[in-house]
């Protein structure tokens, strides 16, 4: 990155303190809007609308072992412009979701940027990417959200490529790049930095989990390490909350070795703790911050076997994790199972959008629904 874009966008962040609190009490910048796609499925070969057959509906899985708490109730919400998955996963700020990058229209290397208000349920087209990936790391701070890294090819060939899209301009600016390229990492903001953890890398033909944990600072424009993630893993839900990040499920290498590995980073000690784990193990799930509550949703599992996937499980499962007393819970499953969905929390909802309608990437989603405990 230049010195002038640098310079540029420190400023921006400066400006954008005052920006946030604006967005906060309502005022958004003017952005199209995008009419909700009529169809609810495409296939990713050709990008042309799909039905679901019986096989791919039976591949839904919802049962939960862990103990029933308060049941809750999903409501559909507008539809996304238009069927995508794979987005890694997804970021809020200003009570607005962010989508950006993933598959759809039948290629892998989108640069889409959807952003949904859900005071108007209604979808806006943001400002691209600069460059189109998938698995594309997220995670909003200080009026900028921040796009790390992802795929250029299907699920492979990581990129070191950063962003900071600054939310009150509508404009991305090329930020440090990664230290080591990968895609499918955990980004998150917590203490004015981003952390980006684990992922997957090169080379492409393995496409390899890692365990990285890499620190991005905002003031400085640079990155830092810290303390590897215990067991690569890619795929993983994560969260910062009450001063510490929660890395729960994911992947090492594929969805065939789902994990239910649940651990926390203590950034005073820079150091790992294990938690109590996910109740139902799987990777490209979504989790979320709701009522003090670490809630997490969907996700995917297979074998594979001369090419083709078996035994093959696109999950609904609502669990949530309550961090006092290092428990799990289950909730009403989501009305309609997905993997690499993008899921945040405005207001009293968590909103889950897109996402994968079987295992692996094949068919798309623009299926849009939202949870609440009421």
């Amino acid at each position: 990155m230049d010195r002038r874009s640098f310079v540029l966008g420190a400023a921006a962040a400066v400006a954008s303190a005052t920006a946030a609190h604006a967005q906060h009490a309502g005022h958004h910048p003017a952005l199209p809007a995008a009419p909700s796609s009529p169809e609810p499925y495409a296939k990713l070969q050709g990008g042309v609308p799909h039905h679901m057959t019986p096989e791919q509906e039976a591949q839904r899985v919802t049962d939960s072992p862990a103990p029933k708490g308060p049941p809750g109730k999903w409501q559909p919400r507008a539809a996304l412009p238009l069927p995508r998955s794979e987005m890694a996963w997804a970021t809020a700020w200003a009570d607005r979701m962010h989508i950006v990058g993933g598959y759809g229209e039948g290629r892998v290397d989108r640069p889409y940027h959807h952003v949904y208000d859900a005071a108007k349920d209604q979808w806006f087209n943001a400002a691209p990417l600069p460059r189109g990936a998938n698995h594309v790391s997220v995670a909003a701070d200080n009026g900028r959200v921040y796009a790390l890294g992802g795929f250029m090819q299907q699920n492979r060939g990581s990129d070191h490529n950063t962003y900071a899209y600054d939310v009150a301009a509508d404009r991305w600016d090329s930020i440090a790049p990664l230290p080591r390229p990968r895609g499918a990492g955990a980004a998150v903001a917590l203490n004015g930095k981003i952390h980006l953890i684990g992922g997957a890398s090169e080379p492409a033909a393995e496409r390899a989990s890692v365990s990285w944990h890499e620190v991005y600072d905002p003031k400085t424009d640079k990155w830092e390490t810290r303390k590897p993630l215990p067991g690569a893993r890619d795929h993983v839900g994560c969260v910062a909350y009450g001063g510490v990040i929660h890395v729960i499920g994911g992947r090492f290498n594929t969805f065939e070795y789902n994990t239910d590995l649940h651990h926390v980073y203590l950034p005073e000690r820079d150091t790992w703790e294990l938690r109590k784990p996910l109740p139902v193990a799987r990777s490209g799930h979504g989790l979320v911050i709701y009522r003090d509550r670490l809630f997490a949703m969907g996700g995917e599992a297979g074998v594979v076997r001369d090419g083709k996937i078996t035994q093959a499980e696109v999950f609904g499962q609502m669990e949530s994790y309550d961090p006092k007393t290092d428990s799990w819970q289950s909730h009403t499953p989501m009305l309609t199972p997905r993997h690499a969905v993008g899921a945040t929390v405005i207001g009293d909802w968590i909103y889950v959008a897109g996402g994968g309608a079987v295992t692996g990437g094949a068919v798309q989603s623009a299926i849009h629904e939202a949870f609440t405990l009421g």
